[in-house]
């Protein structure tokens, strides 16, 4: 069959919209319409040329939510009209970290995705009519770029159909990311105090998290002061300016705030020096510190051991830690339920073939979300 996508052929380069092929789904795969798709920093970083695992040309984009129209033999779990939302961290039930139920990196289909590639180790894209007979690569297992994408069955979760796409492609990522990781990775308590080092989308999600589970002081860390309306907005408490406070006082002046430090800090910018700051500023004897900012390849991070033997805690997490299959249709649940907010998050809508303005909106600071329509 063919379809719109928005291809991106090679780094540092605006997608162009083609006419692309797209082999059916195989066995244990599953053939969805995207419905809407959001754009994710993510997308922005593989394009940029510094992802080491970014490969072209590719179809990008992996926050999405479609209709499952057709399935492969021996699919079970979706069936021809249901409401999806692709999975970038994919949710087997069988393999060693599945099992384990201590983590949500499924290992089953990871070293084909990084390649590109569906778990057969061939692609179902291919563009002859823009001149080139290779295959286009799938993107972090999902595609969402392209109006219709194949899946592996195990990276997609059902979720209700009351539910708007246009909305709850966010939580393909960034919603999942900022409060899974409150939720999942953290588990925030009631009464906590929680610092939030970015007020980005992630961040955002972070505080509405910290908000949801019923922390008490939520403090938010960023150099841009407007946004801390929207911060409010979205739970925070407190805000520091590094700039008003002096760059080398940010902990003192959390700690302050807190009596003694934060329980819990996330840090959402991807910054070696916020990501040490961030573990600094927790309490002693018990605070904990998630990193889920990705820093640029290569570098690394640094503190005293000190930090660490009087029981500070440093912690990473990936899509918040949430199993997808099993917990992003809880999070439509709390999106539909009205406890958390999507809606204010998602500050501008567009066609497939203004994707490339989203990208611009994104690198100028202008936006939160973008999403495209199909």
């Amino acid at each position: 069959m063919k379809t719109r996508a928005a291809v991106a052929w090679k780094a540092e380069a605006p997608l162009t919209i083609e006419t692309v092929d797209l082999e059916g789904p195989k066995a244990g795969e599953v053939l969805v319409e995207i419905m809407a798709t959001g754009v994710c920093h993510t997308d922005a970083y593989t394009l940029s040329g510094l992802d080491s695992e970014g490969k072209f040309p590719a179809i990008l984009g992996h926050e999405g939510a479609g209709i499952v129209r057709d399935i492969g033999a021996g699919v079970t779990t979706v069936q021809p009209g249901d409401h999806v939302i692709p999975l970038y961290t994919p949710e087997c039930r069988q393999c060693k970290s599945c099992l384990s139920q201590r983590t949500n990196l499924c290992t089953a289909i990871r070293a084909t995705q990084g390649q590109g590639l569906m778990p057969d180790g061939t692609s179902r894209f291919s563009c002859v009519e823009a001149g080139s007979n290779k295959p286009v690569f799938h993107y972090m297992g999902c595609s969402t770029f392209s109006n219709f994408t194949v899946l592996p069955e195990i990276a997609i979760a059902k979720v209700r159909e009351d539910a708007p796409f246009d909305k709850i492609c966010y939580i393909g990522c960034g919603v999942t990311t900022g409060v899974g990781a409150v939720v999942f990775t953290a588990k925030v308590w009631p009464g906590a105090n929680v610092v939030v080092f970015g007020l980005g989308g992630i961040g955002l999600n972070v505080i509405q998290g910290a908000r949801m589970v019923g922390a008490d002081k939520i403090i938010g860390v960023d150099l841009n002061p407007s946004k801390v309306a929207v911060a409010k907005q979205f739970g925070m408490t407190d805000y520091i300016n590094p700039d008003e406070v002096g760059r080398d006082k940010v902990v003192q002046a959390i700690v302050d705030l807190t009596g003694g430090g934060a329980d819990f800090s996330f840090e959402c910018i991807g910054n070696i020096h916020t990501m040490r700051q961030a573990l600094e500023c927790c309490h002693r004897g018990w605070g904990t510190s998630i990193i889920i900012g990705v820093a640029p390849s290569g570098q690394e991070i640094s503190t005293r051991p000190f930090q660490l033997v009087t029981g500070r805690n440093w912690r990473g997490t990936a899509f918040g830690g949430a199993r997808g299959r099993t917990d992003v249709p809880r999070i439509v649940d709390w999106y539909m339920e009205g406890k958390i907010n999507i809606n204010d998050l998602i500050t501008h809508t567009m066609p497939l073939d203004q994707i490339n303005h989203a990208f611009d909106l994104m690198h100028k600071g202008e936006s939160i979300r973008s999403v495209v329509i199909y």
